[in-house]
Formats: C-alpha cells, sequence, structure tokens
C-alpha cells in the first residue's frame, strides 16, 4: 500500500520540526509509491530554486528506491550509472531524497528535501522517515 496522506503529513511535520531545530529553511516534499507528489511544504523565506530539488529528490528516491545520495555515488564518470541524472526528465543525485519504507519492507513512497547543505538536507529527510517507520 502505497503512502496516506495523514502518514506523509506526519513525515512533512517531523522533518519540518528538525528544519527548526537545526535553524534551516527548507522545502520539503513527499511521493507515494508512483512518485506522484501528495504532501509538500516550503517552509518561510526558502529558497525558491530548491523547491522543485526537493520535488525531484523525493521522486529519484521512490523511481530506483534508494537514498539520492547513494545514487550519486553511483553516477560519478566511470560509475555504473554514470549520466542517470538526465533521465526520467532529470534526477537530482546528491542527498536530501529518501524512501519511506511500509510493512513487509515494501517502498510506500518517498522524502525530499532542500534548502541546506546537503548534510542538512539528508538530515532534516531522515526525521521525516524515522517518523514514519519509527525508527
Amino acid at each position: 500500500m502505497g503512502i496516506t496522506l495523514a502518514q506523509a503529513q506526519t513525515a512533512l511535520e517531523a522533518a519540518h520540526q528538525k528544519a527548526v531545530e537545526m535553524n534551516v529553511k527548507m522545502n520539503i516534499a513527499v511521493v507515494d509509491a508512483g512518485a506522484n507528489l501528495v504532501a509538500f511544504i516550503r517552509m518561510d523565506d526558502a529558497w525558491l530554486g530548491s523547491l522543485d530539488i526537493s520535488i525531484k529528490k523525493a521522486k529519484t528516491a521512490r523511481f530506483f528506491d534508494m537514498p539520492t545520495g547513494a545514487i550519486g555515488g553511483l553516477s560519478q564518470p566511470g560509475g555504473s550509472l554514470y549520466n542517470i541524472e538526465h533521465s526520467n526528465g532529470g534526477l537530482i543525485t546528491f542527498p536530501g531524497g529518501i524512501p519511506i519504507m511500509g510493512d513487509g519492507g515494501k517502498v510506500m513512497g518517498a522524502i525530499g528535501v532542500s534548502g541546506s547543505t546537503v548534510e542538512d538536507d539528508h538530515a532534516v529527510a531522515e526525521a521525516g522517515v524515522q517518523a514514519i517507520e519509527g525508527k
């Protein structure tokens, strides 16, 4: 089963709270198992250019069912996925997108975060995932 709106909102709330704690302004997107946008927030004064990046990070994480940072490692020159970022209408291959796993280990959606360093983006996304997966 895909992520519900209530679950997506739970992930957004947790990610938003983490961003507030870290004092960073983020765009946060949650997509369902079909990579369709379910929920999104743009914090006050978050970069406009990061809006699209957050959605693409979520979609990229779902398309390949792995964190976007892992895809980035594989997409470097000489890597097995070199140039993959040019597929699927444009992918984001740096940290900040993470699949969200449901019961039975199936991917139910993904979260994408953008607006700060990739380390901050990943930490905020991870908080959203943990709120759903109960880690």
